[in-house]
């Protein structure tokens, strides 16, 4: 989320320099990803917001109102500067038919006029990475980002008769203001008039009733939806807007009736001339009043220090919580917009967060429990430290294939099954190492794998394991039907007393992408040289894309002389090597060894 330092002063003018904010933000608020200086003087902040403050902290004065409370500043309230005329009767109808909609409002404006926008509209936009349409989607665009309620304008006259938000019927279609054409289901709540689908509710507005050069006359709209509802659709109809980040974090119903005082006055401040109506809101059921009850031995505790009495009520003055207290217990009445006060645990974060997590030392508590043995897991432990005693590798196959019993909804590939056996996959793991075994220095490749397949019947967890003459299948239970021959100690602890401990901690080294080249070297000696001493003439001329090797992998005695055999694999990090390249440097090898007498290379 972009955040205009120039735009927070609007509301706390008394806020120090932009680089002291940012270690507020960052040991009380939420993470300042970056600072960027913009060339008419105003400073950006790229906050992370979490999910938990998504409600309340994706908009300016949320955010200017934190920063107020955590530097006991003054907060300009901007509600008593939002003055429009006396509004007229209207006949503006709005239904509500599905619950997924928990508040909508609309007003009727008549006599607007369509144009550019004031300059300090155009610069609060630009500066939150947003460009200027028009007057009034630019107005909706600053309230979003001002106070956090998204809204939307329709041009009334394209409105057919009233607007409701209802689910859509199966296959209605709607063409977004891109240009995007929606196939909607059922499950997709809508604005539609009595004719047509208006808008994907909270998520993107429809070309029918857009505003354009032409409009004289606009409805408002200030609506509160449910947060899964609008996740849901927009995921399904792969569209993702500033005000769909917004709903799905869920946002106070109470927002409504101050966006649409700040949405009315920013078109009259643009159209001085325009007439407004009354507004019509219908809120079935109003957000409760919420209470949270916490008390002060339980936040230390919670928060690992001492917290006192009077820290407690300063906090709750400073961010102007109503709450009353007897003898360490207190109740607060929860703000509309603090959502994600639910719980005793909450306020320990919120008292945390405001006091600075700095000031929280890190104590590791002592707990006493006896651990409970998986018995799964304790089973595959034994089998994969058995298996790799026993020399095989471990791989991990996918679980999709293209022919099974069980079918998945949707695949990005021709595997639209779940595998039933792991044998199909491992084959293949088998003929891969196979054709690298020169490479991983081994002769055959033996590998295993440890995990899920799908029946009708159900999930079992199997074993596979073997090399290129056979590979072998079964259940879990029967590859370690001899653990219940041990006692429950061994489970917990596979690697000791039946398999070898491995002391040495293994070593990771990243391979190459390029492909690998293997070349064998035979060389005739007289009996009584030495393999070694054929092999360092090898190392000393082999250059630096050996990767593996010379390894002696062959000798045998004739009249009087011994042939060693050894092989070298080539490889390069860098690039593909060429034939060319490994020829050259056999053959330097090759001149080395021809110039000790009597020795050959065949």
């Amino acid at each position: 989320m972009n955040i205009s330092y120039n735009w927070l002063k609007w509301y706390i003018p008394e806020a120090p320099e932009a680089e002291k904010l940012v270690d507020i933000f960052n040991y009380h608020l939420c993470e300042v990803e970056s600072l960027e200086k913009k060339s008419d003087g105003d400073i950006i902040f790229d906050i992370k917001v979490l999910p938990n403050r998504a409600h309340d902290l994706l908009s300016h004065q949320g955010v200017a109102r934190e920063l107020a409370s955590l530097l006991n500043i003054k907060f300009v309230d901007p509600t008593p500067k939002y003055k429009i005329p006396e509004s007229k009767l209207t006949n503006l109808k709005i239904e509500i038919e599905s619950d997924k909609c928990r508040r909508y409002m609309g007003r009727i404006i008549r006599n607007v006029k369509v144009g550019p926008s004031p300059e300090w509209v155009v610069k609060h936009l630009e500066s939150v990475g947003q460009r200027s349409i028009n007057n009034m989607v630019d107005a909706a665009n600053i309230v979003m980002f001002d106070c956090g309620q998204p809204t939307h304008v329709f041009d009334l006259d394209k409105v057919s008769e009233k607007l409701v938000a209802r689910m859509a019927k199966d296959s209605e279609k709607m063409t977004t203001l891109d240009n995007k054409d929606c196939k909607l289901e059922t499950s997709h709540l809508v604005i539609a008039d009595a004719k047509n689908v208006l808008a994907v509710a909270g998520i993107k507005g429809g070309k029918i009733a857009e505003v354009n050069n032409d409009t004289k006359n606009i409805i408002l709209e200030v609506a509160n939806f449910d947060p899964t509802s609008v996740r849901k659709t927009a995921q399904a109809l792969n569209i993702v807007t500033d005000a769909k980040k917004r709903f799905e974090n869920d946002l106070s119903p109470e927002l409504g009736s101050y966006a649409m005082l700040e949405f009315s006055a920013l078109i009259l401040e643009m159209c001085p001339l325009a007439s407004f109506e009354d507004v019509v809101d219908v809120y079935p059921k109003k957000q409760e009043v919420k209470k949270l009850s916490f008390s002060v031995d339980k936040i230390s505790k919670i928060l690992g220090v001492g917290i006192s009495i009077d820290e407690i009520k300063n906090i709750l003055k400073k961010y102007n919580f109503e709450y009353s207290e007897d003898r360490g217990s207190f109740e607060i009445t929860v703000p509309p917009m603090r959502l994600d006060l639910v719980i005793e645990e909450d306020m320990a974060e919120e008292v945390g967060r405001i006091l600075g997590y700095d000031k929280v030392k890190g104590n590791i508590p002592k707990i006493n429990f006896k651990p409970k043995v998986n018995e799964t897991y304790s089973k595959i432990l034994w089998a994969r430290h058995k298996l790799l005693n026993d020399g095989y590798s471990e791989v991990m196959n996918t679980s999709f294939s293209n022919k099974g019993e069980v079918s998945v909804l949707a695949s990005a590939s021709d595997k639209n099954f779940l595998r039933t056996n792991l044998s199909d996959g491992l084959k293949e793991s088998v003929k891969l190492n196979q054709a690298n075994a020169p490479l991983l220095g081994v002769e055959q490749a033996k590998v295993f794998e440890i995990g899920t397949v799908f029946k009708k019947s159900g999930e079992e967890m199997h074993i596979a394991f073997g090399n290129k003459k056979e590979v072998k299948e079964m259940t879990l239970n029967e590859f370690c039907k001899e653990i219940s021959e041990q006692n429950s100690s061994a489970l917990l602890q596979p690697s000791a007393g039946t398999f070898r401990q491995q002391n040495s901690a293994p070593i990771f080294k990243m391979w190459s992408l390029f492909p690998f080249i293997a070349r064998d070297m035979a060389v005739w000696v007289g009996e009584d040289v030495k393999s070694s001493k054929v092999e360092k003439i090898i190392k000393e001329n082999m250059g630096e894309v050996v990767v593996r090797g010379p390894e002696l992998f062959d000798e045998f005695k004739k009249d009087g002389k011994i042939s060693y055999a050894f092989r070298l694999v080539f490889q390069s990090y860098e690039r593909t090597l060429t034939d060319q390249e490994v020829n050259d440097i056999m053959t330097k090898i090759t001149n080395k060894i021809k110039e000790n007498n009597g020795w050959q290379v065949r």
